[in-house]
């Protein structure tokens, strides 16, 4: 069912208004971009079509404005939605404003957005990785799993104790059949096993113990992560890590 769009046109934020961002989106789209989404699982109904890497050239000409980010979300358009991530300021976005976004989610690419671009750069987003993991809803719960990924590239103070954590949740959570919630758990599995090389043994073990289930779900994401985490390439560059210490 299409998201009813909200009306902001007298909204001002700096020098940009929202309806004024919007319409700069609409003159960007593409029919052939907006048809294609299909074929990625990108719901197109409230989507002009316009690609990934010209709304992150748009944020970036925006710059980051937190006012600006709430407006074009509540417009309810996907490409609003994806440049609201991009432009956020991590610093003032809120708990209740990240479980509200999550609620929204309808596609995995504002999901991993959201959480890949600004989501793992709050001081919630540890929190927030243990809040949804227990949710039901689908993207909810791929959020989860998503930002949990995303720590492992952004949070470079974590320690190995947090990720270590996040392996117990995605043990937990790999009976879930849900597609893309099985995809998220085991990307973040792969993600916390590239660390370093710690990680990488706790997370084979996990990878391990999944992938002789009798269950289709976690055996999958098990032989899968067992891959790449004992791939030539994951140990190549786990010990350019350790000399570059």
């Amino acid at each position: 069912m299409p998201i009813k769009k909200r009306s902001i046109a007298t909204k001002e934020v700096g020098t940009h208004s929202v309806d004024e961002v919007v319409a700069t989106l609409k003159r960007m789209s593409s029919k052939k971009v907006r048809d294609g989404m299909a074929r990625f699982a990108i719901p197109s109904e409230n989507a002009f079509g316009v690609p990934v890497g010209e709304m992150r050239m748009l944020a970036k000409g925006l710059g980051q404005h937190h006012d600006l980010a709430l407006g074009l979300w509540e417009t309810g358009w996907y490409e609003a939605r994806m440049v609201a991530t991009f432009l956020d300021d991590p610093g003032q976005v809120t708990p209740a404003q990240m479980d509200r976004w999550c609620r929204q989610f309808d596609s995995w690419a504002i999901c991993d957005s959201a959480c890949f671009a600004l989501f793992d750069r709050t001081p919630y987003a540890w929190r927030k990785v243990d809040q949804w993991a227990t949710k039901r809803a689908e993207f909810v719960k791929r959020a989860a799993f998503a930002l949990l990924a995303s720590l492992t590239v952004h949070d470079k103070q974590a320690d190995d104790d947090n990720f270590a954590h996040g392996l117990e949740l995605i043990e937990r959570a790999a009976c879930d059949e849900q597609n893309f919630v099985k995809k998220a758990v085991n990307w973040a599995l792969r993600s916390i096993g590239k660390r370093n090389r710690a990680l990488n043994a706790l997370s084979i073990g996990v990878a391990e113990r999944l992938a002789v289930s009798d269950e289709a779900t976690p055996r999958w994401i098990g032989k899968d992560a067992l891959r790449e985490l004992k791939g030539e390439s994951v140990k190549h560059r786990l010990s350019k890590k350790t000399l570059d210490r």
